[in-house]
């Protein structure tokens, strides 16, 4: 995101926290709502966004305030995931969006302020409407929303308090820490405990209370009930519930879960195939998964590049002997400095040894850092 701000003509300055080396401080210099950068019809401004959903939903709708044309794609992953919702209500509002199959990559042609009225539906995703709340104000747009459930909604609202709260003539805004990364603490705790109630010997510090996050409400699945769902009680932590669940003195079914197959990679069939190679019995059902206590083994298990899925099952592998991570460095999308907080010593860490695959080598410093 903030490389393409910049290249979008924006000054961003991106500067290490001295209290957490895995947490940035930006300064951005607003243009009070002039969008300067973009191309033209023959040469757009390309913006590659990897594979992160919220920033090309979110870019999407900003470089229509702006004049410039650009051209939005990533990763083949990223290309799959869905954008039609807002790809339709941007041009509601009279911008122009070229996007083949309604996915990117997108050539977006930026039309500035445009007063006007769209819908949109949250069925696919949230950040849809959050895209367009942001520029609301700027755009002069108005916004409904439609399709939505317990599920995204919460996320719409979360949006509007930010928006209302964000100092608007320039300031400091504190980032609430991430509960959806914090939740592989709790379940660290858990894991070397009974399994899926918590040890005591894990304390995660500064955890959100605004309410604005759903993965707030980890701790208090743990020890897990029978049935936990993405809808009405977790976000992305489910995943982390997930690797607990072998632990548990009974099945537990994992409810509505067809957000996860459209997110960084088809999580409900990674989590189901990398579980069962760890000797996990799982049974998918729909857009549902029982996880029933097994016998766990140590396997090599497949990241497909997606973060949360490195981060479950490094928890997975505090209790499990030999559990070997593909591509382990994908964590650097949120969470760079995962593994090196995983080996630090008490109290900042937890004193884990890491080794590399093949050399058995303990990996420790710098070489655990996903920069």
């Amino acid at each position: 995101m903030a490389e393409c701000l910049v290249r979008l003509g924006f000054e961003v300055e991106v500067g290490v926290d001295p209290e957490e080396s895995g947490n940035r401080t930006i300064a951005v210099v607003g243009r009070g709502g002039e969008v300067p950068g973009g191309g033209t019809p023959e040469a757009p401004l390309e913006l590659f966004v990897g594979n992160a959903g919220t920033a090309a939903r979110f870019l999407s709708a900003l470089v229509c305030l702006g004049r410039g044309v650009c051209r939005l794609s990533g990763v083949p992953r990223m290309h799959e995931r869905p954008q039609a919702e807002l790809f339709r209500a941007l041009r509601q509002l009279g911008y122009r969006v070229e996007a083949a199959g309604e996915r990117l990559p997108a050539v977006i042609h930026g039309g500035g302020a445009r007063a006007g009225r769209c819908v949109v539906s949250v069925a696919g995703s949230s950040q849809f409407a959050s895209a367009l709340i942001l520029g609301a104000r700027v755009g002069g747009w108005e916004v409904a929303v439609e399709g939505g459930d317990e599920e995204e909604l919460p996320y719409v609202e979360m949006t509007r308090q930010m928006v209302a709260a964000f100092p608007e003539g320039g300031g400091e805004f504190r980032i609430e820490p991430d509960a959806s990364s914090g939740s592989y603490f709790w379940g660290a705790d858990a894991v070397l405990g009974e399994g899926t109630r918590g040890a005591g010997r894990i304390r995660v510090l500064d955890w959100p209370s605004s309410g604005w996050q759903a993965d707030a409400a980890f701790p208090r699945y743990l020890p897990l009930p029978s049935e936990v769902s993405r809808v009405r009680d977790l976000a992305d932590s489910i995943m982390t519930a997930m690797v607990l669940a072998p632990f548990a003195a009974g099945p537990v079914r994992f409810t509505r879960l067809g957000r996860l197959r459209v997110q960084e990679c088809e999580r409900v069939a990674a989590m189901r195939t990398e579980l069962g190679r760890c000797g996990v019995r799982v049974e998918e059902e729909g857009d549902d998964l029982t996880v029933y206590p097994s016998r766990v083994h140590g396997a090599e298990v497949e990241t497909y590049r997606d973060h949360r899925m490195a981060m479950c099952f490094a928890v997975l592998g505090l209790r499990v002997a030999g559990v070997r991570l593909r591509d382990p460095g994908c964590v650097r999308k949120t969470f760079p400095n995962f593994f090196a907080r995983l080996a630090e010593e008490a109290p900042r860490g937890l004193g884990v040894r890491i080794l590399e695959v093949g050399s058995g080598r303990v990996l420790a410093g710098s070489e655990l850092l996903a920069d």
